[in-house]
């Protein structure tokens, strides 16, 4: 994918191919799980330290950036976690490569739910209420699990017909 068609988290995060394979370790996926409840509870952390929340906030928002980067490029990737990477992957370049209408659909209604259940968070946190915050990060995780089980479903069904993505496959 060329530098211009990135998106723009793409670009911040700065994910050439190299870390894209190593985010497709499975340890990769599921730890990066821990970067909402660890942003949440850094946030969070102003009340007990005030301005000094801003180092944790800064360590978490560092493990975000630094978890794809972290662990081996996988042996395999014939496992869901892979499979969702490369799927996302895919999503990702679909201004390049068209992906069929059901997936695009589904992962629109899924971003929607998550950028609800985002605010939901932000809200809770911002007046620092315990059930909104649990409930949107709850919300979230499930939110982002089923997108990634759509970007597995999206994977297998484009891999099929992209040398490119095939290629992706160890």
């Amino acid at each position: 994918m060329t530098e211009k068609r990135k998106s723009f988290f793409e670009r911040l995060m700065l994910m050439d191919d190299s870390t894209w394979q190593r985010h497709a370790n499975p340890l990769s996926v599921y730890t990066r799980y821990s970067g909402l409840p660890l942003l949440a509870l850094a946030i969070w952390s102003r009340i007990w330290v005030g301005w000094w929340a801003l180092v944790p906030i800064a360590m978490v928002i560092l493990w975000i950036w630094i978890n794809p980067r972290l662990f081996a490029n996988p042996q395999s990737t014939a496992n869901w976690a892979s499979k969702a990477v490369l799927g996302e992957r895919v999503w990702l370049n679909r201004k390049t490569v068209a992906i069929p209408e059901g997936h695009r659909q589904a992962a629109f209604r899924l971003s929607v739910l998550n950028g609800i259940a985002s605010l939901v968070v932000i809200y809770g946190l911002i007046v620092l209420a315990v059930w909104p915050t649990l409930a949107g990060i709850g919300t979230v995780i499930l939110a982002k699990t089923w997108f990634l089980d759509r970007m597995v479903w999206l994977f297998e069904d484009m891999a099929d017909d992209n040398s490119l993505y095939r290629s992706w496959v160890c």
